[in-house]
């Protein structure tokens, strides 16, 4: 049984952990492939709300076997407390699993993070100071430590002391920050290994060995299509690949294992952090979309920014993707705003072009060119049926469906569960499953 890769088309935030929730229902196991606790994913079940940053979605699934793969970053003392937190929740952790090829992210690495940030003042990349970019910098630069060194003291030091000499050189002299003593450190990360032992294994051979066996495999991204370091708005952008791709090294599978792309997207723009967003809104329009959509983040509780929606890098993702089919989420926020606008070119330099620019700096200087559509009064959050939505909201969806090329096949009009819409007979074999 083939794979499906669920994966954010804009600046991430779209809404994937629902999506994941919603389709693990019918699989087995559930891969997060990319990224560390620089995310956040939240799930809403009734009154209950969980905000996931490194434990897959679906979790939340007692059937699931969620693994955090090879590709992630992995700070274990984040990880201890929230698989503590979901225990607390009743939610059970024991058949998790984190790759011991995933590295780790140390608190040198925290460190050098909030260093380089303050030391960056107005040229800050705008990043959760969390020690995603320092980590996978070792992990490129063959320096780093892997979750499976915890389980090996010995080696452990070793790696630590070498680690050290560079580190502390740079935090001390560099930046005037603290130094880190190896002991405290070496100890540390002992009873993170120690913690985690039961749930470290190679995932790679988890993952393969359930595709042999017929079982169906979720893998799940993080950030969004626009944050990926080698596509998105360089360099305002995440330390690893958040698209479709990056499922295939991250999570250990191949590229013929996927057969499906779901492509999750907000029916509006937003951003955390710095960089170009060409449809950002500072009006009262801009104020409903965060207020009505809170649209704070789960990591970091910063206020989004928010804009229309942009077709323009929307179908660059698509394309990139390889997207089967779309998850639409929040369109019950747009309700009540008497028109709305799509983004279907940008100006740029007084010429008008469709065509995603590569380079961020060409980026910010592009004017949205706009299409103007009818809104609409209707609450949506009581919708049963994609056929009961309005008509405007109809329009707006078959707008995107036939300025990307891609089926939506989901549409969340609402936080929780069961506020959420499958069309039948269009796009996903995985959606009609799940459904």
């Amino acid at each position: 049984m083939p794979a499906t890769v669920i994966c954010g088309l804009q600046w991430g935030d779209e809404g994937k952990g629902k999506a994941t929730d919603l389709l693990a229902d019918r699989v087995s196991m559930v891969v997060r492939y990319q990224g560390g606790d620089n995310a956040g994913h939240t799930v809403v079940i009734g009154d209950e709300v969980f905000k996931l940053h490194l434990v897959p979605s679906g979790v939340l699934h007692p059937h699931i076997t969620p693994i955090i793969g090879p590709g992630v970053v992995v700070n274990p003392a984040k990880l201890i407390s929230e698989m503590a937190m979901l225990n607390e929740r009743g939610i059970s952790t024991d058949k998790l699993r984190v790759s011991g090829a995933a590295h780790v992210i140390m608190p040198y690495h925290v460190a050098l993070d909030g260093a380089r940030e303050s030391a960056a003042a107005d040229g800050a990349i705008g990043t959760t100071k969390r020690g995603i970019g320092p980590a996978y910098g070792d992990r490129a630069s063959r320096a780093g430590i892997r979750m499976g060194d915890l389980l090996e003291p010995e080696l452990l030091r070793s790696r630590l002391t070498a680690a050290l000499a560079e580190k502390n050189a740079v935090l001390q002299h560099v930046y005037g920050a603290a130094a880190f003593e190896i002991e405290g450190l070496h100890s540390e990360a002992i009873q993170w290994g120690k913690a985690l032992r039961p749930h470290i294994a190679d995932t790679t051979l988890l993952v393969q060995n359930g595709l042999a066996a017929g079982e169906h495999i979720l893998l799940e991204g993080a950030q969004g299509t626009l944050l990926d370091l080698d596509h998105g708005t360089y360099p305002y952008v995440t330390s690893s690949n958040p698209v479709a791709g990056g499922a295939t090294t991250g999570g250990g599978i191949g590229p013929l294992q996927i057969d499906q792309v779901i492509g999750v997207l907000k029916a509006y723009s937003t951003r955390v952090g710095s960089g170009p967003l060409p449809t950002e809104l500072d009006d009262e329009v801009g104020e409903h979309l965060v207020s009505v959509g809170k649209e704070f983040g789960t990591t970091t509780g910063r206020r989004r920014r928010c804009g229309w929606l942009d077709l323009v890098p929307l179908r660059h993702a698509a394309r990139l993707n390889s997207a089967t089919s779309v998850m639409l989420n929040k369109l019950d926020i747009l309700s009540g705003l008497p028109e709305l606008k799509i983004c279907v070119a940008y100006r740029v330099d007084g010429r008008e072009s469709d065509d995603w620019p590569m380079d961020a700096a060409v980026l910010e200087r592009a004017e949205p060119v706009y299409e103007i559509f009818p809104g609409w009064t209707e609450d949506l959050r009581a919708a049963t049926s994609v056929e009961g939505l309005p008509d405007a909201a109809r329009r707006y969806m078959a707008t995107i469906e036939q300025r990307t090329g891609v089926p939506i096949t989901i549409v969340s009009v609402g936080p929780e569960r069961n506020q959420t819409l499958v069309r039948r007979g269009a796009g996903s074999a995985a959606v009609h499953r799940a459904a």
